[in-house]
């Protein structure tokens, strides 16, 4: 084995290291956050705690209240996810696909990820509002995003939301795979 492999070999070594050392460091990390009202302006959000968007949970907390208000007042919950999304505001797409989860009268999914709101209660969440919000060991693989984990009284698996980390140390909405189908409420249930 020649110098440059011995050298390359140990970089390697390092960069592995310094990356399962990162990784590791966020590891199953749980946050609660708890509301006692959920924002119904811009204005509102941005005068939350969680709002300095420091923290990545912090972000995936007001994230959610923001698709609540969505569901309320289209206009309200554009901008609120806007201010959350930072320099990416959201895409003709992305407003389309909100409006698609959003119709047929199903306000209720962003509820469900709140503590106590499950289809036999019509997705009614136990106030204050409690959301628990999950990280796992390849929450933080790719440098500068976080992918958080979110529980749903209507799904039997988590629901994940990415984040990403600008250069002034906020953590920014990305993507959201929270609004995606779950069981229907009894009240809209046929069968039920």
């Amino acid at each position: 084995m020649g110098i440059f492999d011995k050298l390359r070999g140990a970089a390697g070594s390092a960069v592995n290291s310094a990356v399962n050392s990162a990784v590791n460091s966020v590891g199953n990390k749980t946050e609660t956050f708890t509301f006692a009202k959920l924002p119904e302006s811009v204005q509102e959000l941005q005068a939350m705690p969680e709002a300095s968007l420091d923290s990545p949970f912090k972000t995936a907390a007001l994230a959610l209240c923001a698709l609540c208000a969505y569901g309320a007042d289209k206009n309200t919950g554009i901008e609120m996810l806007n201010f959350l999304k930072g320099p990416r505001p959201l895409s003709p797409m992305e407003i389309q696909f909100l409006d698609d989860r959003f119709r047929g009268n199903q306000w209720y999914v962003p509820f469900s990820y709140f503590k106590g709101a499950t289809p036999e209660n019509n997705y009614t969440p136990t106030e204050p509002f409690t959301v628990e919000i999950k990280s796992n060991p390849y929450s933080a693989s790719n440098e500068g995003y976080m992918t958080l984990w979110l529980s749903s009284g209507g799904a039997d698996s988590p629901r994940q939301i990415t984040l990403r980390k600008k250069g002034d140390g906020r953590w920014f909405l990305w993507e959201q795979y929270i609004m995606v189908g779950i069981r229907t409420p009894k009240a809209q249930d046929p069968w039920a």
